[in-house]
């Protein structure tokens, strides 16, 4: 049987700090990273899927002296376990305590070979298990409530995606206190509500209103079909990408701190993300 992890998982919540970035590794530049270091932030989530090397957190983690990197997250289906293990290792051994492996399972649209899912979430742990990859140092992408519960046994705690505080309450409630709850969101900086959504509905609408856990889980939270038609309605679009001054988006990262998340990474939609991120750091850390 695979082993149950309970109790408290204190380093990497201390490590991460309440605040955190998500960008896919190419946005990501060696001066940015060392930027948001400087600014405060606890951690830089790679997303879009790193490959199985893990080069892009070999690299930030060698040009920075602190923050965390995190996968936003491994792809179970695209990188075997064994690789993904070696890859850890090898970071671990070069920067102790600064690397937090997430891994998922991605999206059935997204691959042929999409099968028994949660079996192949509980295979690749059991795989990570046997490859000394410690509970502490790795997060899953969870959504629904039996990941979540998976999640709190097998990792140290869940990195949900596409998430509003009502989720970030009941995930909460499911991975009881002492668990890693970090979930992401997307923030555009921009006062006019029409320009923001502008902005922000392409990057909720494609592809994730498309996507089949995504559409589960936000019918879950309540939402409706008509809330998820024809590119999402105003009031989805706004819950699940903050907008408005800085303050303001300080505030919508409050209420997932409030409904329990240890840390919030911040996904910027603007073009040039660097100033939203001293914006929001200046609310929210200063």
């Amino acid at each position: 049987m695979p082993p149950r992890v309970g109790g408290v998982v204190r380093g990497m919540v201390n490590a991460l700090g309440k605040l955190g970035i998500w960008a896919h590794p190419s946005l990501v530049s060696d001066e940015l990273a060392q930027e948001v270091e400087k600014l405060g932030y606890g951690a830089i989530w790679l997303g879009g899927s790193p490959d199985a090397d893990l080069s892009d957190v070999d690299r930030l983690l060698g040009v920075t002296d602190r923050v965390v990197v995190a996968t936003g997250i491994v792809n179970m289906w695209k990188d075997d376990a064994a690789p993904v293990a070696e890859s850890y290792h090898r970071i671990v051994g070069r920067h102790p305590g600064r690397f937090l492996l997430g891994v998922g399972i991605g999206h059935p649209e997204a691959t042929k070979v999409y099968q028994k899912p949660y079996d192949k979430i509980v295979e690749y742990l059991d795989q990570l298990d046997e490859a000394g990859v410690p509970v502490e140092d790795r997060a899953l992408a969870a959504l629904g409530p039996k990941v979540l519960k998976l999640s709190a046994e097998r990792s140290a705690g869940a990195h949900p995606y596409l998430t509003t505080p009502e989720h970030t309450r009941q995930a909460r409630e499911i991975l009881g206190e002492g668990k890693l709850l970090v979930p992401e969101h997307k923030v555009v900086l921009d006062t006019d509500p029409e320009r923001a959504r502008s902005i922000g509905r392409p990057r909720v609408e494609n592809p994730y209103l498309h996507l089949t856990n995504y559409v589960s889980n936000l019918k879950r939270l309540g939402w409706t079909d008509e809330d998820l038609a024809n590119g999402g309605s105003d009031r989805l679009v706004d819950a699940l990408v903050l907008h408005g001054t800085a303050e303001q988006i300080a505030d919508g990262v409050r209420a997932h701190w409030d409904a329990g998340a240890d840390q919030v990474c911040i996904q910027v939609l603007n073009e040039d993300p660097l100033p939203v991120y001293r914006a929001v750091a200046e609310a929210l850390l200063s």
